[in-house]
């Protein structure tokens, strides 16, 4: 029996409207109409301009630079839906932000992923759709169900379609040898692993090569890019092993100081991300190139929305 009554409402934060604009798009609906401002405190106010009563709502949201800002805007648009009556709220995550605080590595450490997922379920969110989670196991820290999305097959497809050659991917170091694994055998290719210290944030030391890479093209796969020092350094590590050319894939594209002028200067051929993130237009050039994953978040949408699987978008043979 149909729900005559059932409606999809799909609101932007001011994170990332060029993707909520795209995942509109191929929804084939118009965004929803919200005030967000800022009060001259710092303060944020949001206002929905139409009604929401007995709607499912989907907040897409990203967390950008400022990232606190951008995290408490989610979770006043969701305060605001449940307030105002919403059915259900989902918040639609293009980048989840804290995701690297995701375990205590150190005494008197918080978990601040965890704390962000608390915050997110007394705001009123009852489900989640996420892209690339830095770990799977922040989908544990919800008691709501967590829809997690993942941009392999798209960054796969994007260098099936270069005319590359004795291919070999690479793992940044061995947390992602798995993910590596799984990108490796989408695209037919040998596997390398790289050893990663770090001395202290945002700092790493490339120590080892595990892996035949002389005379290969090598991709190197991660969830983010931030300050791009693992990849460069990686970068610089296979090209003295011998490797033809460096390619670098993420799903997200932090890009923090300096990351833009350590890859301008890198040996890396190119660097791929997807737009979970916003790019500046004066970084969409030189060796970024970036992908759009709103018709994978669109699917994602219309399937929780109309209470479909998603595990659809993950088999091989699905098409955008």
């Amino acid at each position: 029996m149909v729900d005559c009554d059932k409606r999809m409402m799909v609101f932007s934060g001011t994170s990332n409207p060029e993707l909520a604009e795209g995942v509109a798009k191929h929804l084939g609906i118009e965004l929803g109409n919200v005030k967000i401002d800022k009060f001259a405190n710092g303060e944020i106010y949001v206002r929905f301009l139409e009604s929401v009563r007995g709607a499912d709502v989907f907040l897409l949201h990203s967390a950008c630079d400022p990232v606190n800002d951008s995290i408490m805007e989610l979770l006043i648009m969701a305060d605001a839906a449940k307030r105002a009556s919403a059915r259900s709220i989902a918040a639609v995550v293009s980048h989840y932000g804290y995701a690297r605080q995701d375990k205590k590595s150190a005494a008197r450490e918080p978990i601040t992923a965890k704390l962000l997922a608390d915050l997110m379920t007394v705001s009123g969110i009852d489900k989640v759709i996420a892209m690339d989670l830095h770990q799977g196991q922040i989908q544990g820290f919800f008691d709501q169900p967590v829809n997690h999305l993942t941009a392999l097959p798209i960054l796969a497809d994007y260098f099936e379609n270069l005319p590359l050659e004795n291919v070999c991917v690479v793992s940044p170091d061995v947390g992602r040898v798995k993910v590596a694994k799984k990108f490796a055998d989408m695209l037919g290719a040998s596997l390398a692993i790289m050893h990663k210290g770090r001395p202290d944030h945002n700092v790493a030391e490339i120590t080892h090569v595990i892996g035949e890479v002389e005379g290969r093209t090598c991709i190197v796969i991660d969830d983010m890019i931030d300050t791009a020092g693992s990849v460069t350094e990686g970068a610089k590590s296979l090209v003295n092993k011998g490797a033809k050319a460096v390619y670098v894939a993420a799903t997200h594209g932090v890009f923090s100081s300096p990351a833009y002028e350590r890859i301008e200067s890198s040996p890396i051929t190119e660097v791929v991300v997807t737009n979970t993130l916003r790019i500046p237009g004066e970084r969409l050039g030189g060796k970024i190139r970036v992908l759009s994953v709103a018709p994978l978040i669109a699917h994602a949408i219309q399937n929780v929305y109309n209470d479909e699987s998603v595990s659809e978008l993950f088999d091989p043979d699905f098409q955008l």
